[in-house]
This record gives C-alpha cells, structure tokens and sequence, in this order.
C-alpha cells in the first residue's frame, strides 16, 4: 500500500513503474498522469472532469478463476471495484471493495498496479456522464471461496480465467486482464490499454 507521507508522489511513482512494465501502455499511463497532477482532486467522485477508481481481478488461491460481480448498475459482469471517495491509498481501495463486494474472508492484496482502464460511465440518476480511472490491482482468494452477493450485484460467480480470455460476451478489459494474468510469465508484449 502506499506511503501516506506523500500519496501523490507515490502513485506518480507506481504508474512509472507500471508503464515500465508494459510500455504498450505509455499513452494511457500518461492519461493518468495528467489526470493526478491537474488541478483539482482526483480522489473524489464529485470532480466530474474524471476520477480515480480502484477494482481487483479477484483469484482464487490456485490462480485459474476470479470471481465476478454482476454489476446491478450496469448490467454487466465485472471485476468488483468502486470509488476511492477521498481515500489515496488506491490499492487499499481495491482490497476494501474486493472484500465489501464478495464477502470472501482472508483476501490479499499483491503488490503493484496490474491493469490501468479509462472509462466513460453514463448519465445515472442526474449525475452527468464522466470518466473512470480505474487502478486495477490483482487480490487473491484464501481457501475459502463462499462469496455473498452484495446489494451492489445481481450475482457473483467463480469464472475460469482461461475462458475469459477469448469471450466475446465479455468487457474488453476483461478480456485484456484474463490474457495479462495468463501471460504474466511470458515475455511476449502486452495488450495495450484502451483509454
């Protein structure tokens, strides 16, 4: 998790890091990058102009499924994640909404930025349409795997990652972290970001 002495800093810091490790991905690192260092606070979901979000691919404890939430706002199945509102700690965000959104205990959170997505969320019950900068960390699944659907979800559901890969039904970047995790020990050039 990050410092607290400087939270920005840090995070300026993890996505270098991140854009490191896939340079595919350096323009939409550098989306986020102005997104921090404008003016403003991106912490929060009242600043309309965009936001910093936080989501987790959840894994189980063997690494060949996640589980998914059937998002009741949007109507798709998704990682679990949500708002940072106020928190900068992002990756302490993913862990307390991977919990808070699956009920699974003894969850752990690997360390590092996994996956960066920037995406336009619709007009909903008078909020006006504006964007996501979702901060995507990788949370792993204790031995229990007894998940509870929360009221943020029509359901919740174990899905082999594998077949995520390569399912059109599926949110592209879902899709993207599904080949992410099953290539991480590969060399071959990552997919690049849409944002």
């Amino acid at each position: 998790m990050q410092d607290s002495a400087d939270p920005t800093r840090a995070l300026v810091a993890a996505l270098h890091a991140y854009r490191a490790r896939w340079p595919a991905e350096a323009g939409c690192v550098e989306l986020f990058l102005e997104l921090v260092q404008a003016p403003g606070n991106p912490y929060v979901r009242e600043r309309l102009e965009g936001h910093l979000t936080a989501s987790s691919l959840v894994v189980s404890a063997d690494g060949a499924r996640t589980l998914l939430t059937h998002h009741r706002k949007l109507g798709l199945w998704l990682q679990p994640g949500g708002h940072a509102d106020g928190d900068r700690d992002l990756a302490r965000v993913a862990l307390r909404e991977a919990g808070e959104e699956t009920g699974l205990p003894g969850l752990a959170l690997e360390p590092g930025i996994f996956d960066l997505d920037r995406h336009r969320i619709p007009e909903h019950k008078g909020v006006p349409e504006h964007w996501h900068y979702d901060m995507r960390y990788i949370v792993r699944a204790g031995a229990d795997e007894r998940f509870i659907v929360s009221p943020e979800s029509h359901d919740l559901a174990w899905r082999d990652i594998a077949s995520l890969a390569d399912d059109p039904v599926m949110d592209g970047s879902l899709r993207r972290m599904a080949r992410k995790w099953l290539g991480r020990e590969a060399t071959a050039p990552a997919v690049a970001a849409r944002c």
